[in-house]
């Protein structure tokens, strides 16, 4: 049996690749070139004349940065945090200096002047950036150590405990290879659920922990659970962040099936369309009960660690329609082989 590990995540540069990145970053560098040139200018005419100027000699350069850094995002990813800070101000800088001979044929000024100023300026700007993703990505790393916490109170409520113990123990003389099986799905639960899960983990290990989780709790709720899985158009290989798939069909059998009296379908629907991997999951909706607002927090979580590892490439949707409940993850479709 495999071991728990607990590590410390190492900082890691941004994904260049990722479009919500490239967003964020043309975003917060065009606020920066609005608030230099009203700083700059002492009139709104004044303003607008030098932000012209300071855009005519930045977005080349801004451009060219995000090209070349988006071209090199996986080896600039593979470097140790420092040395990859190192690259990125080498490439930006060098690109600046480039770009600030080419404007200095089309602005006023001495060319050492605005060598000088552009170095400055294109420093500054990478610094805040890199800085903003730093907390940015400290800000969302809670939510995988909470999403932890509250797979691992979930996992050890008395009421699942108690009744899978309870199912196991009744199998030890009538089916014991089905009792070792539940014993062991339940040690690898604990496992996944008290490891270090911010490294992304393939879809297809994410599904068999899910399959687990699923043989235990038809231990004890029978036919009540049923599950179709619809994964035929499944990548296999896809990166997903740990513990998505799996909280989500836990919410799906504490509010869908155990308040009903009747059976009901869990559907879960996996495929890979024009390089977005879906992920559906269906379960039945009880309109009574208290215990929606848990659910709702288990989705919140889940929607920020999609944002930490995908940024604006990865959405989650829920729905309700005709008493049946609906959570709908849309990601990139990435693999270990392509991040390498």
């Amino acid at each position: 049996m495999r071991s728990i590990k607990q590590n410390t995540p190492a900082a890691s540069l941004p994904d260049f690749c990722n479009l919500g990145v490239m967003l964020r970053i043309l975003v917060i560098v065009d606020a920066l070139s609005v608030a230099a040139a009203a700083v700059k200018s002492p009139t709104w005419d004044a303003a607008w004349t030098a932000l012209l100027e300071i855009s005519l000699a930045l977005q080349p350069v801004l451009l060219a940065s995000l090209v070349a850094l988006g071209a090199g995002c996986r080896p600039l990813r593979r470097l140790r945090y420092r040395a990859g800070i190192a690259a990125v101000f080498a490439v930006v800088l060098a690109l600046t200096a480039a770009g600030s001979a080419w404007s200095a044929n089309l602005l006023d000024g001495a060319f050492a002047y605005g060598w000088a100023r552009g170095l400055a300026f294109a420093a500054a700007i990478c610094a805040v950036l890199l800085g903003y993703f730093h907390l940015r990505s400290k800000a969302l790393s809670p939510a995988v150590t909470e999403a932890r916490l509250q797979a691992l109170q979930a996992r050890i409520r008395p009421h699942f405990l108690f009744n899978s113990i309870n199912a196991v123990l009744s199998l030890i003389r009538s089916d014991p290879p089905r009792a070792e099986q539940a014993l062991e799905n339940m040690a690898d639960l604990f496992r996944v659920l008290m490891a270090d899960n911010r490294q992304l983990t393939t879809l297809e290990q994410e599904v068999a922990l899910s399959r687990q989780y699923l043989e235990l709790e038809q231990l004890r709720l029978g036919e009540r659970l049923q599950v179709a899985w619809r994964i035929d158009n499944m990548p296999g290989d896809a990166l997903i962040p740990p513990l998505v798939l799996q909280p989500l069909l836990e919410n799906a059998v504490y509010h869908g099936i155990e308040p009903a009296a009747e059976p009901g379908e869990i559907g879960i629907d996996i495929y890979l369309r024009r390089d977005q991997v879906h992920l559906v999951l269906r379960n039945p909706y009880r309109s009574e009960g208290s215990h929606h607002a848990g659910n709702k927090m288990a989705l919140a979580n889940i929607r920020e660690r999609l944002q930490l590892h995908f940024d604006a490439e990865a959405t989650l949707d829920s729905s309700l329609n005709n008493q049946t409940y609906q959570v709908h993850i849309t990601l990139p479709y990435t693999t270990a082989e392509a991040e390498g």
